[in-house]
């Protein structure tokens, strides 16, 4: 796994100051994709437990409110583990802050069940659609998309949305 690059203080993906990683490699090569540098899965730089721990570094800023998970596609199955594998790392060190995540997957379709929901605060989901942009939109590129409350959907046992 790989990852493309990690912003130490950033402001336009989720909430207040964040830290943000980028997974590189995504299979859905969406038209006008606002990242298209990390679709290549053998591009960017080594994903170990040194990524992890450089993160977990970052957000230990009192300044930062959480952690945003973007990509490439975080959840593609390349990525899967090292996902889950930081997503759990950074909610057992930081239970106060917030875990952001965007996945071009379905939550319900193909993420509800998956390990790292379990410490996903929020999902943007579903694909960027270039006929659907809408730059008012907030969290999100195309007005497809979701933006959802995890922990809450979890507890309902359905799909609670944020907006």
């Amino acid at each position: 796994m790989r990852y493309n690059k990690i912003r130490k203080m950033d402001i336009a993906d989720g909430p207040g100051v964040r830290v943000s990683i980028f997974m590189q490699g995504c299979a859905f090569h969406c038209k006008n994709c606002f990242n298209p540098e990390t679709h290549d899965f053998n591009s960017g730089i080594e994903f170990n437990d040194e990524t992890i721990n450089h993160v977990l570094e970052l957000c230990k800023n009192e300044n930062i409110k959480g952690l945003s998970i973007l990509g490439g596609e975080p959840m593609h199955p390349i990525n899967q583990e090292g996902t889950r594998k930081l997503a759990k790392a950074f909610k057992d060190a930081f239970p106060e802050k917030d875990l952001w995540m965007w996945s071009g997957y379905s939550f319900e379709r193909d993420l509800k069940n998956d390990e790292a929901m379990k410490y996903v605060d929020v999902l943007v989901d579903g694909q960027y659609v270039d006929s659907l942009r809408n730059p008012a939109l907030k969290w999100k590129g195309s007005s497809n998309q979701r933006v959802i409350n995890v922990q809450e959907s979890l507890k309902q046992g359905d799909t609670v949305i944020l907006e």
